[in-house]
């Protein structure tokens, strides 16, 4: 269960390779450098339990890295790539980071963080240099390739993408020393999804996320081989599924609506016969949205339920998805508990809180608060999901505790709108969301991103509503639409909505008006 092991056996399969420059890292290739890395970081001082932080695109040396920090022992932090200097610098000091890699295509990003993050005393940098930066391919080079004489353990250390305020840590202490210990996700990926040394599998999210990144090492603890997109575009993910023979993919929602909304030529252009396994995660899923999927690609689309903080996960199959639409499936990791604001136990189709029991032991780094404030009494966490259960145990979400509008004392949980108003032929992305009323302290608002930004305006906007109230209850439709080019939204497919709710509320001390 870790790539080492396929380098001895199959040193010449593709471990990885990227779509756009076609550049392939076999078994043995990886485990060569990821072997001089390690040998680096050691030479360089680091040790196990210290910390190292990387911002990259998706970059064809992005696996060695990860791989020489978890057999080295070390804690390593992948920082998303659009982040401004000042953010990742926030993440880099936070994080307590010795050392820091990137390379030249974020070189304006790397020069305007070192100032802001003096206890770097390692600075690696990929296809080229700036001052005060050592060049990462030659520092490598030098090093041997035998494994480090005390290898053990190392894990990642991510964190959110801040779609609620200030990005925080998640730690998850190694389960074990040993490098090839099958934890959970790796047994999840062995089982259900059928994963083995035969997979092929499509990643189209950026590496630093916890899902692709996690994904993708997955499938090569398992010895299958990794298909990297650089970046995601609809039309290009199915040319690639026909040409690699993709047998397994992990999408988002957005990316589902991406794709069922090309036009019938390229949709139907390629073969995807070779999928037996696509995954999806992140985000809400409308109903209408998946069962186009589920109708076109055939049963083999699987929803999990899960957070960087590793504290549960459930999990659904086609099967059992078209038998209770909407559900992200039962518990699989932890215990699932749903529970009111004093942290009582639910009866199944009461809303509440969305915990997990026995699960993972995790912690917001350096925030105690934060992490206390994801427990309850029973010490029960949560990501602060709302949501019921059914008499079966499926798990139903009905949205983000921080996004529910209460307006005249009634609580509205936005995403049923959302999730009706992305099937419209005419949307492409939609945020809902609260916005000030003097009457009732906070009324219906959607911000609409149309497929032909011509036809934003008034009519528009009359047709939306209209097709909302047609569906659902008047007071959970919004009582008037923005319409904006783009929708602030993350590559993993969340959604940036408090940036977007922020301008409505400007002025306002609290959203208690």
């Amino acid at each position: 269960m870790h790539p080492s092991h396929h380098a001895r056996r199959t040193p010449d399969k593709p471990a990885y390779r990227m779509a756009g420059s076609g550049r392939v890292v076999t078994y043995g290739e990886l485990e060569d450098a990821s072997n001089r890395l390690a040998q680096l970081f050691r030479r360089l001082g680091l040790r196990a339990g210290d910390r190292i932080a990387l911002m990259l695109e998706n970059h064809p040396r992005w696996f060695e890295i990860c791989w020489a920090a978890q057999r080295s022992g070390l804690v390593y932090t992948a920082i998303s790539s659009r982040l401004t200097a000042a953010e990742a610098a926030y993440i880099v000091n936070d994080c307590g980071a010795e050392a820091f890699v990137t390379s030249t295509a974020l070189a304006a990003q790397a020069a305007e963080l070192a100032p802001l993050a003096p206890k770097l005393r390692i600075r690696l940098m990929l296809d080229g240099t700036l001052p005060g930066w050592d060049a990462y391919e030659a520092a490598v080079a030098a090093m041997p390739a035998e494994p480090v004489a005390d290898e053990t353990a190392g894990g990642d250390m991510l964190y959110s993408s801040g779609t609620t305020g200030r990005p925080k840590g998640v730690y998850l202490p190694p389960e074990s020393p040993d490098i090839d210990f099958a934890n959970s996700l790796v047994r999840i990926c062995a089982g259900p999804f059928g994963m083995g040394a035969d997979t092929v599998y499509l990643s189209p999210g950026p590496l630093y996320h916890a899902a692709p990144l996690r994904f993708a090492m997955t499938v090569m603890r398992l010895g299958g081989t990794v298909v990297v997109m650089e970046h995601f575009d609809a039309a290009w993910f199915l040319e690639l599924v026909a040409r690699w023979r993709v047998t397994h993919t992990q999408v988002v929602p957005t990316m589902f609506v991406r794709m069922l909304k090309l036009p019938d030529a390229q949709r139907h252009a390629h073969d995807l016969s070779s999928l037996r396994c696509a995954i999806h995660a992140a985000a809400p899923c409308p109903v209408p949205v998946k069962e186009q999927i589920i109708a076109w690609w055939g049963p083999i689309v699987w929803e999990y339920y899960a957070g960087t903080e590793g504290m549960g996960m459930t999990l659904v199959n086609s099967a059992d998805w078209l038998a209770h639409k909407g559900t992200v499936g039962r518990a699989v990791v932890g215990v699932l508990k749903i529970c009111d604001d004093e942290g009582r136990e639910l009866p199944p189709g009461e809303h509440g809180g969305v915990y997990f029991a026995d699960g993972k032991a995790f912690e917001y780094w350096n925030d105690p608060a934060k992490t206390a404030a994801g427990r309850n009494a029973q010490g029960w966490a949560t990501l602060g999901d709302i949501g019921y259960v059914d008499a079966e145990g499926f798990l139903y979400l009905s949205d983000r505790k921080a996004f529910m509008i209460i307006s005249g004392g009634v609580n509205i949980y936005p995403q049923e709108a959302e999730n009706l108003l992305v099937t419209h032929p005419k949307v492409l992305d939609v945020a809902v969301f609260g916005v000030p009323n003097e009457e009732f302290g906070e009324e219906v608002k959607a911000v609409v991103q149309p497929r032909d930004l011509a036809e934003a305006g008034p009519a528009l906007e009359h047709e939306l509503i209209a097709f909302c109230r047609e569906h659902l209850a008047a007071i959970k439709c919004p009582r008037s639409i923005d319409f904006e080019a783009e929708l602030p939204r993350h590559p993993t497919g969340k959604l940036y909505k408090r940036l977007l709710r922020d301008r409505y509320w400007a002025g306002h001390a609290s959203r208690l008006l």
